[in-house]
C-alpha cells in the first residue's frame, strides 16, 4: 500500500506536471492577457434542458449579473433577448464545419449580427481555421484567445501554468474552458445555470451494441444536429464514454481547487445538476444577491 501511494505521489507531483509542461511547450501560445479581478458576478449559461427554467424566470433574475453563452446558443431565439457579454466556442467543428453544416453557418451568421458589446473567446489551437470567419464579425464583438492544452498533476508548476492561461484541466466539455476563461477574464463570483450534465440518464446500448447518447438542450436540436452527434458516437464503446465522463467530472474538482487558490467562488445554481464539485444555490438566492 505504501509503495502504491508513493507511486501515486510521484505521478501527480512529478511525472504529470513535467508532462503538462511539455504539452505547453509544444501546443500552447500566448493567450489574451488576464484581466484584473472584478466584483461583477457572472452567470455561465450551459445549454442543458434546465436553462429553460432560468430563462422563464424572467429578466429580474439576471439583473446585476453579466452573462456568458456557449456553443450553439446563438442559434436559439432567446439569444437576442439574453444579450450575453461573453461567448465561447471550443469544439473544432465550429471552425471546420461551416461549409458542410448549416447549423454552424447559421451560428456564425448570428454572431455576425450581434448588436451589443460582446467578447468572443476562441481557442488558439483553431486560430487558423477560425480566421476566415472573423472578418464578418462587427466591431462591437471583441475576439480573445485561450489555450485548450490539458494540464494534469499537482503542485506549483501546474497551478502557475493555469493561472497564466497556458492550459486548463482536461477540457472534455465546453463548460470547463468557459469557467477557466471567465476566471482569466477577472470574474471572481461565477454562477452555473443550464449545467445539467445528466448524460448518464440518457445513455444506453442498443441491440446492435451501439452506444446511444441523447444530449438534450434547452432548445430543440434539428435533425441534422442529432445525426451529427450520433455519427460522432459511432465506433465508441461504453467504457470509452464512461471514461470521458469521468475525466470531465474530475476536471471540475481541479477547477474548484484552482478557483479557491485565486480567491474565486464558483456556485452551481443548476437544478438537478450532476456536477458535485461546487457549492449549490437556488434561483431564489441568486435573486436575493441581485437585489443587494
Amino acid at each position: 500500500m505504501g509503495i502504491e501511494k508513493s507511486a501515486d505521489i510521484l505521478k501527480s507531483r512529478v511525472i504529470q506536471p513535467l508532462a503538462s509542461l511539455g504539452k505547453v511547450i509544444l501546443r500552447s501560445k500566448r493567450p489574451s492577457p488576464a484581466c484584473k479581478p472584478t466584483d461583477r458576478p457572472l452567470i455561465i449559461m450551459g445549454n442543458g434542458p434546465s436553462l429553460r427554467s432560468f430563462i422563464d424566470a424572467g429578466p429580474e433574475l439576471r439583473e446585476g449579473y453579466e452573462l456568458m453563452a456557449v456553443n450553439f446558443a446563438a442559434n436559439a431565439p432567446e439569444f437576442r433577448e439574453l444579450r450575453p457579454q461573453m461567448y465561447i466556442l471550443a469544439d473544432p467543428h465550429f471552425f471546420n464545419g461551416r461549409s458542410t453544416d448549416s447549423n454552424v453557418a447559421r451560428l456564425w451568421e448570428n454572431l455576425s449580427a450581434v448588436s451589443w458589446p460582446m467578447t468572443l473567446w476562441l481557442p488558439l489551437g483553431h486560430k487558423a481555421m477560425a480566421w476566415p470567419m472573423l472578418g464578418s464579425l462587427p466591431d462591437n464583438v471583441a475576439v480573445k484567445w485561450f489555450n485548450l492544452t490539458p494540464l494534469e498533476g499537482k503542485g506549483a508548476l501546474v497551478r502557475r501554468l493555469m493561472k497564466m492561461g497556458f492550459g486548463m484541466p482536461r477540457p472534455r466539455n465546453v463548460l470547463i474552458p468557459a469557467i477557466m476563461t471567465s476566471l482569466h477574464a477577472g470574474y471572481r463570483e461565477i454562477y452555473l445555470v443550464g449545467a445539467d450534465h445528466t448524460w448518464s440518464q440518457s445513455l444506453w446500448v442498443d441491440d446492435k451494441n451501439r452506444v446511444v447518447s441523447v444530449q438534450p438542450h434547452f432548445y430543440k436540436d434539428n435533425e441534422k444536429e442529432a445525426e451529427r452527434v450520433a455519427s460522432e458516437y459511432a465506433g465508441y464503446h461504453l467504457h470509452d464514454i464512461l471514461g470521458s465522463l469521468t475525466i470531465a467530472f474530475r476536471s471540475y474538482f481541479d477547477i474548484a481547487d484552482h478557483a479557491s487558490r485565486i480567491g474565486a467562488r464558483i456556485i452551481n445554481a443548476t437544478p438537478g445538476s450532476f456536477i458535485d464539485a461546487f457549492p449549490r444555490c437556488g434561483y431564489e438566492q441568486m435573486l436575493t444577491r441581485s437585489r443587494r
